[in-house]
């Protein structure tokens, strides 16, 4: 009866992955009418209704979203199993669960995930875009990847992977009217456009007279939690921004943007990855974090 029961499982998240009952049942070997009849079956012994059926298309109830979700968690444990006792040469495969900062994600690591996938067929990638720093264990992430170093957590552990040069820059337009700091202490008279999230707030470090790495910042009337829309917000002349080089390289070399204080040395920005303490890292997690380490370390 269990197998019979897993069976049916599978056929569900068959069908959904194929999105129809023909494609699905294809994919398991199966006609439509039994793979049909598998679904109905376990509609049946769940007492709910998983799919919405009509004549063009299949789509997923409320508890048909809960399941299938829960479904794929249960054969992402199954691969961890797997992996458990493949030892460092298994084959990756099984679902990556990532989440990446939104404008690194969609400039940096989207090129990567095509050379990832294409090494590795058998895997799937589910990717969440954002800003927002969050709790990858609660939310059952395999990997984050941050910029800048992470606040300690002991259920966690983080490994750099790649620097990136930092800028100072600001829109043609507000230099001309704000004029262009000669030095660190000036940036004090200027609008400094922060990256701030929670209580997370970002700093602003350069080498400064005597060899030392300082602080410096002026004020901040705007803060904003994407570094996208601080970038937007240099190039409307709002203020002065310290952005990574992959974000603002094009707008520098297209004139939107131009760099203040060329001749300061600023500190670099760290591009981590993070991800939860286990004693043996999957394969599938291990790989992407190898590949951004070859791709990008340089």
């Amino acid at each position: 009866m269990l197998r019979a029961n897993l069976n049916e499982i599978l056929v569900f998240m068959a069908v959904v992955d194929e999105g129809s009952f023909i494609a699905g049942g294809q994919a398991m070997g199966l006609t439509r009418s039994a793979a049909g009849k598998a679904v109905n079956r376990l509609e049946d012994r769940l007492g709910v209704r998983l799919l919405n059926r009509t004549t063009r298309a299949l789509s997923l109830t409320d508890e048909g979203r809960v399941f299938y979700d829960r479904c794929l968690q249960i054969l992402a444990a199954v691969d961890d199993a797997e992996a458990s006792v493949a030892g460092r040469s298994g084959t990756p495969r099984g679902l990556l669960r990532l989440t990446v900062p939104d404008a690194f994600g969609r400039l940096v690591v989207l090129p990567l995930l095509r050379k990832y996938l294409e090494a590795w067929p058998d895997l799937q990638v589910e990717v969440s875009f954002t800003d927002r720093l969050a709790d990858i264990v609660e939310e059952g992430f395999d990997l984050a990847v941050r910029i800048g170093e992470p606040p300690p957590d002991t259920r966690l552990i983080s490994r750099w992977v790649a620097r990136y040069k930092a800028v100072l820059c600001a829109s043609p337009s507000y230099i001309a009217e704000r004029g262009e700091p000669l030095n660190l202490d000036e940036l004090a008279g200027h609008d400094c456009l922060i990256f701030s999230s929670r209580n997370r707030r970002q700093s602003w470090r350069f080498v400064g007279d005597e060899g030392a790495w300082v602080k410096a910042q002026g004020p901040s009337r705007l803060r904003l939690d994407s570094g996208e829309a601080i970038r937007d917000a240099a190039v409307a002349g709002l203020g002065i921004a310290f952005l990574p080089d992959f974000l603002v390289a094009q707008d520098l070399a297209a004139g939107r943007l131009q760099q203040v204080l060329p001749d300061v040395e600023a500190e670099d920005v760290k591009i981590v990855t993070i991800y939860p303490t286990r004693r043996l890292l999957e394969p599938r997690v291990r790989r992407f974090i190898d590949l951004m380490v070859e791709e990008l370390g340089t």
